[in-house]
């Protein structure tokens, strides 16, 4: 393949891979959160680097398939030799060298599939980056959900307290109640303190992702949402050993030395040398002669370069077939970590979907106790105690709830990421 060539692919790789994916190229915008994706993509210096060295690996591809330089020797003669027709005065030689026949084909299949090696590389770090972008902003839009939802608690307390205070004051309830609705604020804001304290090294987190100063507030949809994960367990797990980035990189990367086997077999068979030689004559003075003075010219000129010493080419096929076996070995160790990372991440994932549909119930049914308990508190057949304890755990369940369900999106990033997808539901 010629360098223009490669250029045109760079310039698709580099438009269509780094900036953009399949995810975005489908998302459109559709939410905040796939912005920032494109924003990381474009902005990340690790990913500029992994790419440029894609780029630099494909320019050895046509390094790889040139021929040697040939080489031109020039000779003058201090003393001239004297021949029959004249005395040679300076010669001029040149040759090229030609390797075996497809040994410089061979040459460019291992610097190409290096290249693909070093792409490799670059897709493991996009895939990566792009699910901590996408676990770091779910991570923000949990604390903004509950930042939301312990104010919303924190002015339901305080019609409370004034309710508690009234009470009090016409002797109906104890100064217990309106001490209790008070340490109950002061625990409510206590937990506020902490939320936003929890915030500053996320947003610096997403900051560092994205490799920018965020001008404007991160922007986020107006609740919590739920990813799914469509797939068998089965066809993840063969997803994953067929597209994750790392298991791929390892596949290429024992092809390189698979093609190196042949590259080494090919340098062990002989290589020609074709020149020619060309020698200036003076004219003899004073004699005769037919080819007098006649410039010698001599072409072809044929060499071979034999390789008899056959342990260096044995030693080097030996080598690459042991690299490669190597690569096999490390791929199989990945693949039994990856799996192992799996089976724990659906585990987690599946107790994140129990969680989820577990405090949807118990939210629901608080709710309705709470209703129910404000009235009978209302005509005074219920205690205010009751009343407080019911709101304190409506509220722990509408903050469990929120964080299952930030637990669940982080579940099906990270297996997605797992296996190499860039594939995320429409569903919200």
């Amino acid at each position: 393949m010629k360098n223009k060539g490669y250029k045109n692919i760079t310039h698709w790789l580099l438009t269509f891979s780094m900036v953009f994916s399949p995810l975005l190229l489908q998302a459109q915008e559709e939410r905040p959160l796939d912005k920032y994706l494109v924003q990381g993509a474009g902005n990340n210096p690790m990913l500029k680097a992994l790419f440029t060295e894609y780029l630099a690996a494909l320019e050895q591809v046509p390094q790889a398939g040139a021929l040697p330089d040939p080489q031109v020797s020039f000779a003058y003669f201090l003393q001239p030799v004297e021949t029959r027709v004249g005395a040679q005065r300076a010669s001029f030689a040149a040759s090229q060298l030609f390797p075996w026949f497809g040994t410089l084909e061979a040459q460019e299949r291992v610097a190409a599939q290096r290249a693909k090696v070093r792409l490799q590389a670059f897709e493991e770090a996009k895939l990566e980056l792009y699910r901590d972008i996408r676990v770091t902003y779910n991570d923000l839009n949990y604390l903004q959900v509950a930042t939301r939802i312990t104010e919303e608690n924190l002015e339901i307390l305080n019609s409370f307290k004034e309710l508690a205070q009234v009470y009090f004051e016409t002797d109906q309830a104890g100064l217990s109640s309106v001490l209790q609705v008070e340490i109950e604020e002061e625990e409510l804001r206590s937990r506020l303190e902490y939320l936003e304290d929890s915030r500053k090294p996320l947003v610096t987190r997403f900051e560092q992702l994205l490799n920018t100063d965020l001008q404007e507030p991160i922007s986020f949809p107006d609740s919590l949402w739920e990813e799914e994960l469509l797939l068998e367990k089965e066809t993840i797990y063969s997803t994953l050993l067929a597209q994750n980035p790392r298991l791929e990189q390892l596949r290429q990367e024992a092809q390189v030395y698979e093609n190196q086997v042949e590259v080494a077999k090919k340098m062990g068979l002989p290589s020609f040398t074709v020149g020619g030689s060309y020698t200036s004559i003076a004219a003899r003075s004073g004699i005769e002669l037919p080819d007098n003075g006649q410039d010698a010219v001599i072409f072809p000129q044929v060499g071979v370069r034999v390789p008899i010493y056959r342990k260096k080419y044995k030693a080097m096929q030996k080598e690459a077939q042991l690299e490669k076996e190597a690569v096999g070995l490390r791929r199989e160790n990945l693949e039994n970590q990856l799996l192992t990372e799996l089976e724990e991440e659906y585990r987690d994932l599946l107790n994140a979907r129990r969680q989820v549909a577990l405090y949807k119930r118990l939210s629901s049914l608080a709710e309705e106790a709470f209703s129910l308990l404000q009235t009978e508190f209302s005509t005074g057949r219920n205690s205010f105690e009751e009343v407080l304890r019911m709101e304190r755990q409506l509220l722990n369940y509408r903050l469990e709830l929120a964080e299952a369900r930030t637990s669940l999106n982080n579940q099906v990033y990270t297996i997605n990421y797992l296996m190499g997808s860039d594939y995320e539901t429409e569903n919200r």
